[in-house]
């Protein structure tokens, strides 16, 4: 969206220092199945003039603690269900579209519509 709108210097916080430590170079992707998420976030960050990358621990981070222990707390029971309706169908852009030379690739199917 800051693309789209032109703007060519961002500040991201985030809560998780693995994450971050990540798009900073710093440590190294070991799960294979996080590289393609690294890969299209370093992508969209080198479209940026500047990009500065904070580490917030969620103690100092009310707001984000607090929908994260919402979310633990409306966790479904063993036998309780619920409808989620999907509005993208994929994960992260095509890789191809990129020009990125490696071959891992995340694609999602549906099999069952009703599923």
């Amino acid at each position: 969206m800051e693309l789209d709108m032109k703007i060519l210097q961002l500040e991201i916080y985030g809560d998780s220092k693995l994450t971050i430590n990540q798009l900073l170079g710093i440590y190294d992707v070991k799960k294979e199945d996080l590289f393609p998420y690294h890969q299209y976030a370093s992508w969209l960050l080198e479209k940026f003039d500047q990009v500065f990358l904070n580490h917030v621990p969620r103690e100092e981070n009310r707001m984000a603690d607090a929908l994260a222990n919402l979310a633990t707390m409306m966790a479904l029971g063993e036998n309780e269900s619920t409808k989620v309706h999907v509005c993208h169908r994929w994960v992260i852009p095509g890789l191809l579209d990129l020009q990125i030379n490696e071959s891992h690739h995340t694609s999602v199917w549906v099999i069952e519509e009703e599923d």
